[in-house]
């Protein structure tokens, strides 16, 4: 059955590399809507001409602990006035979700060991901001490509310099982000070559899933954490002859997403005994889980890459000439969204370090450091970005792949 799928996919990308072919001899102008190509570069804004772009995988709510049902909501009139009220918003989050499925399943063809991480970011960056169709704070990446190794969960991307090589037996996550007009998908999945790991794997994509099933409007937070916690901790992964309970990263968590927000205040724990506050109607969340073969805790270590202006801060001056040209190009080409070093490079900035600690010194600008557990261990991720929509919940960035 496998094989069958394969051949379907290499016929539809033949076809969709004959349809561009077609295209330049115009056939008489007939109008024909594009298709992607082999490596992706068609902004995905032009394959959907219409503007209307794919819905996620919608799904009833679960039924909340006092046994009161959620199906009302599919079909109740003011709840789905209210829903087409805010189409455009849910438009925009479709949009970043489509061009963040076609980006990873080009970069799980491409990524490979004896890359270095520099590489890797850059072709995946690179990607997406094609399909994005990048246009400085309307459209583009919405925080830099995380693609932290084994022992290291979080926040780590390459900074210039770094030879850093991708080996076959490292567990990387990748963790990317786009948006259309602050509004962002926060997705992130695991990557492996070596099939030891799939247990380990599979317990997080599992517990992520069980994170998103259980996710709902009026649903406490705190029970969405019991619920990861409980699914995560019944795998074991066999490592070397040694077995490991996969923990849960007991520190790190999902989140709530504002407009150009990526944490925008709540947070979902992957444990039990967090807060008893709710999810409501109309919020967006991150729902991801870590797990690992270590401790089950991180630790800021390692150099620092990520950063973002904190969204809180009002207007500050800032006498220091080279730190207030640096807040500059902060405010024009990332406002609060989160950036690296790599794009203070490329956008031609030079001897910005002591600028940009003069920032954090200040509180304007965050660092986010890399998040780590005990050198040796593993941490696997997967992340989606859910709509808690007013008639369903709808998963917006999931693909075939996860």
């Amino acid at each position: 059955e496998e094989a069958d799928v394969v051949e379907v996919v290499k016929q539809l990308e033949k076809q969709a590399i004959g349809n561009k072919e077609n295209e330049e001899d115009g056939e008489e102008g007939e109008v024909r809507s594009k298709c992607q190509t082999e490596i992706p570069s068609v902004p995905i804004c032009d394959l959907y001409p219409s503007g209307v772009f794919p819905i996620g995988q919608e799904c009833e709510y679960p039924t909340l602990q006092d046994g009161r049902s959620a199906a009302w909501r599919t079909t109740h009139e003011e709840k789905r006035v209210l829903d087409k009220a805010n189409e455009e918003v849910w438009n925009d989050f479709r949009q970043a979700a489509e061009a963040h499925r076609q980006v990873r399943q080009h970069v799980r063809g491409f990524m490979k060991p004896g890359m270095t991480m520099i590489e890797i970011c850059e072709r995946l960056e690179d990607c997406s901001r094609k399909l994005i169709k990048e246009d400085r704070l309307d459209a583009g990446l919405a925080f830099p490509t995380g693609c932290s190794l084994n022992h290291c969960a979080a926040h780590y991307t390459p900074n210039a310099g770094d030879t850093t090589v991708l080996q076959y037996d490292d567990v990387c996550k990748i963790d990317f982000g786009t948006h259309i007009n602050g509004r962002i998908i926060d997705c992130a999945f695991t990557v492996t070559f070596n099939p030891r790991y799939d247990k380990l794997l599979e317990a997080v994509r599992d517990a992520t899933n069980t994170g998103i099933k259980s996710a709902g409007i009026d649903v406490r937070l705190c029970d969405v954490g019991e619920a990861i916690q409980e699914v995560m901790e019944s795998y074991e992964v066999e490592l070397d002859g040694k077995t490991y309970q996969v923990k849960p990263i007991r520190n790190l968590n999902g989140h709530s997403i504002g407009q150009y927000r990526i944490h925008a205040g709540k947070t979902v724990p992957i444990v039990k005994g967090g807060e008893a506050t709710k999810m409501e109607e109309g919020e967006v969340y991150a729902i991801e889980t870590f797990g690992s073969t270590g401790k089950g805790m991180v630790h800021d270590d390692m150099e620092c890459s990520h950063y973002m202006k904190n969204f809180d801060v009002g207007h500050v001056p800032i006498r220091l000439p080279r730190a207030k040209h640096l807040l500059n190009v902060v405010n024009e080409h990332f406002g609060t969204l989160a950036f690296c070093r790599r794009w203070l490079d490329r956008l031609g900035e030079t001897k910005y370090l002591m600028a940009l600690k003069n920032l954090c010194d200040l509180g304007i600008v965050d660092p986010y450091p890399p998040l780590c557990d005990t050198k040796g261990c593993y941490t696997a991720q997967f992340e989606h970005t859910i709509l808690l929509r007013p008639t369903c919940k709808e998963v917006v960035s999931r693909g075939d792949d996860y």
